[in-house]
């Protein structure tokens, strides 16, 4: 029998029998998991029982992991938060956009209380408006959605002005970002040389960057540079660690060709990382620069494949679409780019997940009521709400596809991609990323206890908040968010993942 050592005065939880996997160690075996003071503080079979006050959950059949680690979420509120926890996440970050003031959305989180962990990179977007418009940030997801659709930040900027927004982006590094996000997806004119100014701030930081990146020359032949050889040559010729946001709705049916160019540049050194969600459909604010009527059929796409979120209104045609977008341009949108029951794009969705060292990411987006509502501490959820279904299920579709269906992972190469690996890229930035994406001794007690037989994402395109089934057990910093499969309505034990400045 096993008798780890007792914090005295602490609350202990002890989850007895399960399947443990452990992407830090590769241990995949039958064991207890000993929880105290929101640590990991044992892993061993037969830990002993007498130990005091102990909360001891028996998760015989279950599968128990660290958390996970979703590095693209723009959910910034309880409500979605509550999707993520159901669906097996315990942190939360906005890295691809980012936030600014960056001091303001963590105290706002800070005040209202999360049931996850959650950060924000520097918002590249946000700096670049600051500079260029005289826009201010108010460090919503609201208001940085309504900025996409201004053409005015969209441009080239001049010596002063980048010199200007870099200082803003450094400052928000200073300040605690976890690297900067990067939206150039949405300004895909602007100069090449600013990326690179962007990419060598970084590094100097230490810091990774999270992008969107520019259009494909597939898509736009015209394009300054084609966006995927834009981030491996940024990271090769600076040294920055620069992680590839959403390859699969940015690639869409040339993303062999992007993976291919990721695959040499990592063979070459460079520190490039990728993610990928399993989703056909994108989410964005409608003024986006790619949902231009004129360039539509760039991507193939037509008016009728774009969805207001909040209304439920399929866009009619070009002019009904130009009249959202100049009345509206941040609505949240979904627009569909492959087609899920089609087998080749079916095949592009799984090549993309189940590329070496792929990252899970869910590209969560807010959630709206039709009274323009964003938010609420009701559980279940009052009616009406919409969303994307990516903020519900991203992974436990990932886990039903590449696990139960597919064998394509085992459940150590499961977790390894969804915690282990996400965390891994925090390393540089942030001392914290050290106790997450694990569960050896010493580890944050984050944590997952899932039904391996059972684990499904149940939302849909038009039913699109319903929560995931399959999480029987989820905890955060050692308090259950979820028990029993019961979301608790009272657990708001998230804190704040911030950087580190060198």
């Amino acid at each position: 029998m096993c008798r780890p050592e007792r914090s005295e005065g602490m609350s202990e939880v002890l989850l007895r029998g399960g399947r443990v996997v452990d992407p830090g160690t590769g241990f995949d075996g039958t064991a207890d998991v000993l929880i105290s003071a929101g640590r990991i503080a044992a892993v061993a079979p037969d830990i002993d029982a007498d130990i005091g006050d102990a909360t001891v959950v028996d998760v015989r059949g279950l599968v128990v992991g660290p958390g996970l680690v979703d590095l693209h979420s723009h959910v910034h509120s309880i409500a979605g938060q509550r999707l993520q926890a159901m669906d097996g996440v315990t942190t939360a970050l906005d890295l691809e956009a980012g936030m600014m003031p960056l001091g303001r959305a963590y105290a706002r989180a800070a005040e209202e209380g999360r049931p996850l962990n959650y950060g924000f990179s520097a918002s590249w977007a946000s700096a670049r408006a600051v500079v260029l418009t005289g826009v201010q940030p108010d460090a919503s997801i609201t208001g940085s959605l309504a900025v996409l659709g201004d053409p005015r930040w969209q441009r080239s900027s001049s010596p002063a002005e980048l010199a200007g927004w870099l200082r803003l982006l450094e400052d928000e590094l200073a300040g605690g970002a976890l690297g900067i996000g990067v939206l150039i997806g949405y300004a895909p004119r602007s100069n090449p040389t600013e990326f690179l100014a962007v990419a060598r701030l970084a590094a100097g930081a230490g810091a990774p960057t999270y992008t969107h990146v520019r259009e494909l020359v597939e898509a736009d032949p015209t394009v300054p540079i084609d966006g995927a050889e834009e981030i491996v040559r940024a990271a090769a010729e600076t040294g920055a660690a620069m992680h590839h946001c959403h390859v699969n709705s940015t690639s869409r049916r040339h993303v062999d060709r992007v993976l291919g160019s990721l695959a040499r540049a990592r063979a070459g050194g460079a520190r490039v990382t990728v993610e990928a969600y399993p989703y056909g459909a994108g989410s964005t604010a409608i003024g986006a620069y790619f949902l231009d009527p004129g360039r539509l059929g760039v991507w193939g796409l037509r008016p009728t494949d774009i969805l207001l979120v909040r209304t439920g209104e399929r866009i009619a045609d070009a002019g009904r679409l130009r009249e959202v977008r100049a009345s509206d341009p941040g609505a949240a949108c979904i627009f569909d780019f492959l087609d899920e029951q089609d087998a080749a794009d079916g095949a592009l969705l799984h090549r993309a997940l189940a590329y070496p060292d792929a990252i899970v990411a869910s590209d969560a987006m807010p959630l709206v009521w039709p009274d323009g509502a964003v938010d609420t501490r009701e559980w279940p959820l009052p009616p009406g709400a919409s969303t994307h279904p990516r903020t519900a299920g991203t992974f436990a579709k990932t886990l039903r596809l590449m696990v139960r269906e597919t064998q394509s992972w085992t459940w150590l190469e499961a977790f390894r991609r969804c915690s282990y690996l996400p965390a891994r890229v925090l390393d540089d930035v942030t001392s914290s990323a050290a106790g997450k994406g694990h569960l050896a001794p010493g580890a944050d007690a984050d944590v997952v206890v899932l039904d391996p037989g059972a684990i499904s994402d149940v939302a849909t395109y038009l039913d699109s908040c319903v929560p995931s089934v399959g999480v029987r057990h989820l905890l955060v910093d050692g308090t259950f968010v979820v028990r029993d499969a019961v979301l608790q309505t009272d657990a708001y034990p998230g804190r704040a993942v911030r950087g580190e400045p060198r």
